[in-house]
């Protein structure tokens, strides 16, 4: 059985982890920073500087919450373009293709690997 988790406010408004530059960027300079939650899927807090990639199929589903910051999203199944900012939900299903856009620095907390 994993331990009960508990993260407060302040760690993950907090300083992160630096973490190199986002996997296959192509626009930016999006550097990355990182807090893992110790669990059995991959969670934790993820924060990236203004900067673009695209998405090939994912490999797993992934569910995150944005705390701060500003993304534009473009789903190439449906060709949607969603503004995403703080508050808000995106769920990202496995095999789905996309762009991520950071506009203004990002910072969510995310979980996947749970399919």
């Amino acid at each position: 059985m994993q331990p009960y988790i508990y993260v407060p406010k302040d760690k993950i408004e907090g300083e992160l982890e630096p973490n190199g530059h986002r996997a296959g960027y192509d626009s930016g300079d999006p550097k990355t920073a990182i807090l893992k939650f110790d669990t059995e899927v991959k969670t934790g807090v993820w924060e990236c500087q203004p900067g673009g990639w695209n998405i090939t199929p994912r490999e797993d589903t992934e569910l995150c919450y944005i705390v701060s910051g500003r993304v534009r999203v473009t789903d190439n199944g449906s060709g949607n373009v969603y503004e995403v900012s703080a508050g808000d939900v995106v769920v990202q299903p496995k095999g789905w293709t996309g762009r991520w856009e950071v506009l203004e620095t990002v910072r969510k907390v995310y979980c996947h690997g749970f399919d």
